[in-house]
């Protein structure tokens, strides 16, 4: 049974100032994304050529999968290959168990939020620690992303002061981000100093060397990679691509779209284990992608470089929330890849679209997530999942639409609302009521005044 957005973002709403203050810090991104694609005369042809490059190494993926496995392992990296998440988890999980790993450190990895990793590896009695200060700060609240980039942007640093009081014992009422940042960075120290293993996300693997790419701005990657002796990495399938030409068109589109800096402060490779350190593994996850390759209208979502972009534009979602959706990644990626994961049970976000298609325009690598959006709409019926309100309004239209005297009677009459009491017309059984005042109908339709000009100007000739 799918979750309705527009009910989960009715109670975001209810905070008006909250809710003003998180469409302006995502616009404000969004503009941020714009200065600095205008810096570069060549931004669209880069776009061009990243979404020309993604589609030549997902239709040929089975070739590259195997070169960057056969790299890798000459590199003396230990690869693993898991179907689903249940595999990538037990995968993780036996290569800690063998290595008697008590606590993990980790960088950000949506993958693992994906696979749900984190609880499954803490009931099996590892102590898994983010990180990146975002997703620290979420983990100590018990929270998930609400933004696959920046996951904690949805909390104001009074929130932070308050969570770290708790979990950090820092200074009671000092909630300055300055002093919190060097909290948090006195509490991971430590984390980074008594870790038995790392593990990192990868934002692109490299097949012609089987380097992984880890682009962070705050240096957690590196920590967590050089400080444990067993560093693991965790890849999607689609993350791969060519070879550095390649990954130079790559990086000079991610943090341009997804934070407006010219590039993350920290890109970090990784080839093989450090010589003190005793392995490195990289498992490389399935989990429904191959299937979702094959899918004619929907597969240029694996495309996705995860910048976040999409969501900084999104008018719905700068003004709904991450935590409106159902499917763990919001906004327009989040719908396509929610429906692609199971469409009955997350149809109710395909709503939260106004087929602005501002997504696809800033789209780094130029994903129809719009028009994607809408091919989903076109299927909810035969899936079973359309709004059964939605379908019978539909029915009543078809039914006037295809009767001109109906629509002629309709039209002509509508004015006759206007001297309603507003209570009969502004009430809950009206979903326009909501958030808008009726409007006021003409007293001669569209159609009449165009038909009246026409014969005017007739006249005149």
């Amino acid at each position: 049974m799918s979750t309705s957005h527009s009910k989960a973002a009715e109670k975001f709403l209810e905070n008006q100032t909250y809710a003003k203050w998180h469409d302006k810090t995502f616009w404000g991104v969004r503009v941020k994304r714009d200065k600095m694609a205008y810096e570069l005369p060549e931004w669209e042809r880069l776009r061009t050529k990243a979404s020309e490059l993604k589609r030549h190494t997902l239709t040929n993926i089975d070739r590259y999968l195997e070169q960057f496995s056969d790299a890798a392992e000459k590199n003396g990296v230990k690869v693993h290959w898991a179907k689903d998440a249940k595999e990538f988890n037990e995968i993780v999980y036996s290569i800690l168990k063998d290595h008697d790993v008590k606590k993990l450190v980790k960088s950000k990895s949506m993958l693992t939020e994906e696979c749900e990793m984190n609880p499954y590896l803490e009931e099996r009695g590892i102590d898994v620690v983010e990180t990146d200060l975002g997703e620290r700060i979420i983990q100590l609240k018990g929270q998930k992303p609400s933004h696959i980039v920046m996951p904690a942007t949805h909390l104001s640093h009074h929130d932070v002061g308050e969570l770290f009081e708790q979990e950090l014992n820092s200074e009671k009422g000092n909630h300055d981000p300055t002093y919190l940042t060097y909290q948090a960075r006195l509490s991971l120290r430590n984390e980074f100093l008594t870790a038995d293993a790392g593990m990192t996300g990868a934002n692109f693997g490299i097949a012609e060397t089987g380097d992984i790419v880890v682009c962070t701005n705050e240096g957690n990657a590196d920590m967590s990679t050089s400080v444990p002796k067993l560093h693991i990495a965790a890849i999607g399938l689609e993350k791969i691509i060519p070879d550095y030409e390649a990954l130079s068109v790559f990086v000079r589109l991610l943090a341009r779209s997804a934070t407006g800096q010219p590039s993350t402060v920290y890109t970090s490779h990784f080839r093989k284990h450090r010589p003190e350190a005793s392995d490195m593994h990289i498992v490389i996850v399935d989990n429904g992608r191959s299937e979702w390759l094959a899918d004619e209208d929907h597969w240029e979502t694996l495309k996705c470089i995860r910048c976040g972009s999409c969501m900084n534009t999104c008018p719905v979602y700068r003004w709904s929330g991450g935590y409106s959706y159902s499917y763990f990644i919001p906004g327009p990626l989040g719908i396509n890849l929610g429906m692609l994961r199971n469409p009955k049970e997350y149809a109710g976000n395909v709503s939260a679209c106004t087929l602005c298609l501002s997504c696809q325009c800033t789209c780094p690598v130029k994903i129809n997530l719009g028009e994607q959006i809408y091919m989903w709409r076109q299927k909810l019926d035969s899936l079973g999942v359309a709004n059964k309100e939605k379908k019978m309004i539909c029915k009543g239209l078809d039914m006037v639409f295809n009767h001109p005297s109906l629509y002629n009677a309709g039209t002509s009459l509508a004015h006759i609302l206007n001297s309603m009491p507003s209570w009969l017309l502004e009430n809950s059984l009206n979903p326009w009521a909501y958030g808008h005042k009726m409007m006021k109908f003409p007293k001669k339709p569209f159609h009449k005044v165009i038909e009246e000009y026409r014969k005017k100007e007739e006249g005149k000739q």
